[in-house]
């Protein structure tokens, strides 16, 4: 017999504000209502527009929720090659537990879910990897290489995460993924121009820095007063506190203080700082990663309320 559909579905389909979590799935939310419920007035289309942490381990429930009660055509994904791998080993190490497979059928399905248009962007790609890289001493880049050589990938990512990410933090990290990732986001930002493509969840692990990012920019082309999207970002931190203790362990794992499982308050202001001073605005911004003028419209045409 088949699952009733969830209370929540017809919540949502009425306008109303409830929303039942998902199983599996945290950091889930429609960016729209979340904006114009801050600010009072109606800035972004809502049920178009959604975000959450990685939805790996998404049940059968988690699934059909999010194609019939969400209605999500594509899936934007920000990972990077090491996270996509560690996930892969990951799933295969828990299918060998009879009990997690009992608990969740899903594991036995293919981790992207049928009928779904993914597109893997690796925001922080060779470019966001050379500009750490040249930041390391020229001992540590032969360590580092060293030991991507013999296969030991994460303790060489851990030399990063304590020689350079750790003294940049999650600000430092956020100018350097505008300065250093420009195409990547560019490709981001273009899935929004592309009806088609609607409505669309963006993710990556925790689905907080660099989908808070990507979004960040579509809202401020949106002018969404910053007050608004830093409300949105801020909120990320509440609903990753389930798996606080686990996102911890890989931080760490990396080289990393618990200080990255946060999300500084200032941090969007931060960012559009950086936009303004160093490349005149975010419009200004985006006509440098290639992001035109025409993008730029197509995603306005959508997304405006």
């Amino acid at each position: 017999m088949a699952d009733a559909k969830p209370e929540t579905g017809k919540d949502y389909e009425r306008g109303e504000t409830k929303h039942v979590p998902f199983e599996n799935i945290l950091n889930f939310r429609d960016v729209g209502k979340t904006i114009n419920d801050f600010v009072g007035k109606k800035l972004v289309a809502e049920k178009k527009a959604f975000r959450s942490a990685r939805p790996d381990d998404a049940t059968l429930s988690d699934r059909r929720r999010l194609k019939e009660e969400y209605g999500i055509k594509t899936i934007i994904d920000l990972r990077t090659v090491t996270e996509h791998a560690n996930q892969v080993k990951k799933r295969q190490g828990d299918l060998k537990i009879p009990a997690l497979i009992q608990s969740n059928a899903a594991l036995a399905e293919p981790s992207e879910i049928s009928g779904m248009n993914y597109l893997n962007i690796n925001i922080n790609g060779k470019g966001f990897e050379r500009s750490l890289l040249w930041q390391l001493s020229a001992w540590s880049i032969v360590k580092l290489v060293t030991l991507m050589i013999f296969g030991y990938r994460m303790e060489a990512i851990s030399i990063l995460g304590r020689e350079v990410m750790q003294p940049r933090g999650l600000v430092g990290l956020g100018f350097d993924s505008i300065d250093h990732c420009g195409p990547e986001i560019a490709d981001a930002l273009r899935a929004y121009s592309t009806t088609s493509n609607y409505p669309i969840l963006i993710h990556c692990t925790q689905g907080k820095d660099r989908t808070g990012l990507i979004l960040a920019l579509v809202l401020l082309l949106l002018s969404v007063p910053v007050p608004a999207i830093s409300h949105d970002y801020c909120m990320s931190e509440g609903e990753l506190e389930p798996e606080r203790e686990s996102r911890l362990k890989e931080i760490r794992s990396i080289g990393l203080t618990e200080d990255f499982a946060g999300c500084p308050a200032d941090w969007i202001d931060k960012m559009e700082g950086h936009l303004a001073d160093k490349y005149g605005g975010v419009r200004k911004y985006c006509r440098s990663i290639g992001f035109s003028e025409e993008d730029e419209e197509s995603l306005l045409a959508i997304l405006h309320a």
